[in-house]
């Protein structure tokens, strides 16, 4: 019985897509992992099947590949409704959407997606990604095979991605402090929390917001060491809580990523709600409730669903059109949300979606 690519992945623990890249020298695989692999396919005797072959190199649907990380977080979870959404829009056109969700931020399972996509042959890729250098490499690699990229929600500045799609994150901070001396008059003690110190997007929103209180110094807002919560409610309201034991009279907490139930929860089992101003990006259910209840103040919304629609369609358009984006970098609004001005309803739809989608392969 003939030898599989499929076999030899199992066999080696990497995707089928990866087993191909190697054996055909096609993408980028690590050079220990591709020796691991024809080692495996000398030792079994593969030999590739040519209708097989044939049939790859055969025109079949058009594919676009996305790639998502800290899929389990309500925003990002917004991010995938959109990719969905286009996906159900852009099958009628013969384009077929690809998406793989990573938990977290973890490299080595977001360079496995990028082979596995590339093994499937798309035509362009968009990616929340982090910073990390085989990232970049892998973007540059992808745009010398003709791949463009999209990044969306977090940016590799200085790599050859066609475009970035999200919020301007440094005024995203900037525009934190500025609500936070807002809200804080007489100034005090403020708190920041980030989530992902290899985020664009998180860095940005801190310097943004570090820059602005440094210069406002009229405001008297002191400012305490940040501390990465790796976008973990129960690591954000352990923290949370030795801050608020430690400085009884903090006055206001900067979530800079997710974490902020976390931190509620800790801000309200201490008895200081209302007390501690809280200021939090995205507005999905769960900041949502949050809002209504008084446990945040204020939020700052990206427009989530927009950057998982849109990214498809630059990509879209770029591929068959030859249409580059207008602009390299994208940026949707920062819309300023309270309980005043903010709608539960809204994200019923959208959330319901994707919970009921969570475990179906978007093709």
């Amino acid at each position: 019985m003939a030898v599989t690519a499929q076999q030899i992945a199992d066999l080696t623990g990497v995707s089928r897509g990866t087993v191909d890249r190697a054996l055909h020298n096609r993408g980028r695989v690590r050079p220990e992992v591709a020796a691991r692999i024809r080692k495996v396919a000398d030792e079994l005797g593969y030999r590739p099947n040519p209708i097989g072959q044939a049939l790859v190199k055969t025109p079949r649907d058009f594919r676009i590949g996305v790639i998502l990380q800290s899929a389990e977080t309500p925003t990002m979870q917004i991010v995938s409704a959109g990719v969905r959404q286009a996906a159900e829009e852009l099958r009628a056109s013969g384009v077929e959407l690809v998406l793989r969700e990573v938990v977290g931020l973890d490299t080595e399972l977001v360079l496995e997606a990028i082979d596995e996509l590339v093994g499937l042959e798309i035509r362009g890729l968009a990616i929340a990604p982090s910073t990390e250098s085989e990232i970049r490499h892998c973007i540059d690699d992808l745009y010398e095979q003709n791949i463009p990229v999209v990044t969306l929600n977090s940016d590799v500045p200085g790599s050859k991605r066609l475009c970035f799609i999200g919020m301007d994150n440094y005024r995203g901070g900037q525009t934190a402090a500025g609500l936070m001396c807002q809200l804080l008059p007489d100034g005090g003690k403020v708190f920041p929390l980030a989530g992902h110190l290899n985020n664009t997007a998180h860095n940005n929103r801190l310097n943004g917001f570090f820059d602005v209180l440094h210069q406002e110094t009229a405001y008297h807002i002191t400012l305490l060491p940040f501390q990465p919560c790796f976008d973990r409610d129960d690591y954000a309201y352990e923290i949370t809580q030795h801050v608020l034991q430690s400085e009884p009279d903090l006055a206001g907490i900067y979530v800079a990523s997710n974490g902020q139930q976390g931190v509620c929860r800790a801000v309200e089992e201490m008895g200081r709600k209302r007390r501690v101003k809280v200021i939090a990006f995205d507005l999905n259910a769960p900041n949502l409730r949050l809002l209504q209840h008084d446990s945040l103040s204020c939020v700052l919304d990206q427009e989530a669903f927009e950057q998982g629609y849109r990214s498809p369609y630059l990509l879209y358009e770029y591929l068959m059109h030859k249409k580059k984006p207008a602009q390299t970098l994208i940026y949707t609004d920062i819309a300023i949300r309270t309980k005043y001005n903010s709608d539960l309803s809204v994200f019923t739809d959208k959330t319901d979606t994707v919970c009921k989608q969570k475990n179906t392969e978007t093709r």
